[in-house]
């Protein structure tokens, strides 16, 4: 009877082991708008869904650092769901305040950019799984709006 029990736990070990999962990655991060308060750059997240039905979205957390420091972090509470055996754009949208940017001045003033790291994480509610987070980073540079950006 216990090897029978034994075959039977591996062998759904074994299927969970092997189903598929969600898969997402960053597709865009750029400049979204100016306000009084600050910047708000945006970021693209094309997140993929195997199943035949919808996954919701727990959080998205997000870090985002220039020059290995921290400029804005947050988390995104309920964005949604994913659409099911489809897959599903989400708009990351982090406020940036003022005086972070003027503490950047140095890399700013150098070619009229941010060299940014990008670290998100996106939890969703697996059935089988429980809590599931995808974690994801990308490294680039985000162009500053000019005052021609500004104005047009």
């Amino acid at each position: 009877m216990s090897a029978l029990l034994d075959k039977a736990k591996n062998f759904v070990a074994d299927k969970v082991a092997n189903m598929k999962k969600p898969e997402a990655s960053i597709t865009d991060v750029d400049f979204g708008r100016i306000g009084r308060d600050g910047i708000q750059y945006d970021a693209k997240v094309s997140v993929t869904n195997p199943y035949s039905a919808p996954i919701p979205i727990c959080q998205i957390s997000y870090t985002l650092k220039s020059d290995s420091r921290v400029i804005v972090s947050g988390t995104i509470l309920d964005p949604g769901s994913l659409k099911a055996n489809g897959s599903t754009t989400l708009d990351v949208a982090m406020k940036v305040p003022h005086s972070i940017l003027v503490s950047l001045v140095r890399d700013i003033g150098a070619d009229w950019d941010i060299d940014y790291e990008l670290e998100l994480g996106l939890t969703m509610d697996l059935p089988l799984f429980g809590d599931f987070t995808i974690p994801l980073r990308q490294k680039g540079e985000m162009k500053l709006p000019t005052l021609k950006d500004l104005l047009f």
